[in-house]
């Protein structure tokens, strides 16, 4: 798994998780297990999954959990 921050959220139920080294890491309120969307705060750290945008986008965040 791995760590980072929570650099950005938006209204409109997507973010952007902070990972020392790499570019933002971008995840989709249904990512997130045992926290909701409304509770995450800029600076909360979080453990996650990597895997491919399946619309070809990158990479993105699954299985989003607060550390």
């Amino acid at each position: 798994m791995a760590t980072g921050t929570i650099a950005r959220v938006t209204d409109r139920g997507f973010g952007f998780i902070k990972v020392q080294g790499q570019d933002d890491v971008f995840f989709h309120s249904s990512a997130l297990q045992d926290t909701s969307f409304d509770n995450l705060r800029v600076g909360q750290q979080v453990e996650f999954e990597i895997e491919k945008d399946p619309r070809g986008k990158g990479d993105r965040a699954a299985n989003v959990r607060t550390a």
